[in-house]
């Protein structure tokens, strides 16, 4: 059910800005990241997304699926997701652990959960129904947090451990989401990474955010509006010393730089994936 795999390199979110530029100059990233909603109405869209195949491997991160949801999964949403995965065949497809639409209405936000075993079995049960409509397996997200439930027993990576061994999914690893969270939930961070089986781990996202005041509290926002923190990328080099070397994706979704901005943070991700690598021993002298 695995289809392809997206290099154990930096790529970089592609969003409408940067479209034609990329395709006019084709920068050196080893791979490139498109949200799926926003290719399924066709059109120049996707068209362009046609002509950028050819020259990077594409992966689609979905937004609306809204695996945790109580009232089941959106069947035409599905469908035209599957169309364009058929069309597009993708090295990797990844969705959010969390919900975003109640009584058929979406509410565009991507809504936390409770970690409960009666929550873990809907979103297994989710999972299963999309990798059988796509025929492959996708990837599940870590979310970031800005509030605790009070009945939430079982800890976010043993969720997303035990989601990935009842349904075969992977994992996708935000590591700014876990950074995010942990300042303001008050967990560690490392001890979250280091929670997740590099089995089950193929893809790991970073990204800037943003210190907002609450109260005399800071907050951090997860808002892929700025540069990837000195903080992010040391708990990034310690991911990848766990994990190994993964398909590592920069997002940047608002207040977006020119585009040699967002490929040179892709490479401050691709120096340290190399150091993560293996080192093949030189052979001795005869």
């Amino acid at each position: 059910m695995i289809r392809g795999d997206a290099p154990a390199a930096a790529g970089i979110g592609l969003r409408a800005p940067h479209v034609h530029e990329v395709i006019d100059t084709r920068p050196p990233t080893a791979w490139l990241e498109v949200h799926a909603e926003n290719y399924l109405g066709g059109g120049p869209a996707l068209r362009s997304l046609d002509q950028l195949r050819p020259s990077y491997p594409i992966s689609l991160h979905a937004v609306g699926l809204s695996l945790g949801s109580a009232d089941g999964l959106d069947a035409h949403h599905l469908q035209r997701l599957a169309a364009l995965i058929e069309r597009i065949e993708p090295v990797l497809v990844s969705e959010h652990l969390s919900w975003s639409i109640t009584g058929g209405v979406y509410l565009n936000h991507l809504l936390p959960l409770p970690y409960t075993e009666e929550s873990l079995e809907i979103v297994c049960r989710h999972v299963d129904q999309v990798q059988l409509a796509f025929g492959r397996q996708i990837l599940v997200e870590n979310p970031s947090s800005y509030l605790r439930f009070r009945h939430s027993p079982i800890p976010e990576p043993m969720f997303l451990v035990e989601l990935a061994r009842r349904t075969g999914c992977g994992l996708l690893c935000d590591v700014n989401n876990i950074y995010v969270s942990a300042h303001n939930l008050g967990f560690d961070a490392v001890a979250y990474v280091d929670a997740l089986p590099p089995e089950s781990v193929r893809e790991i996202h970073v990204a800037g955010h943003a210190r907002n005041d609450a109260d005399g509290l800071t907050i951090l926002i997860d808002d892929h509006g700025s540069r990837v923190s000195p903080e992010v990328w040391r708990l990034y080099a310690h991911a990848v010393a766990h994990l190994g070397p993964v398909a590592t994706l920069v997002e940047w979704d608002t207040d977006l730089p020119a585009l040699d901005v967002l490929v040179a943070e892709a490479c401050v991700a691709d120096g340290l994936l190399y150091r993560a690598r293996p080192r093949t021993p030189h052979a001795a002298p005869a």
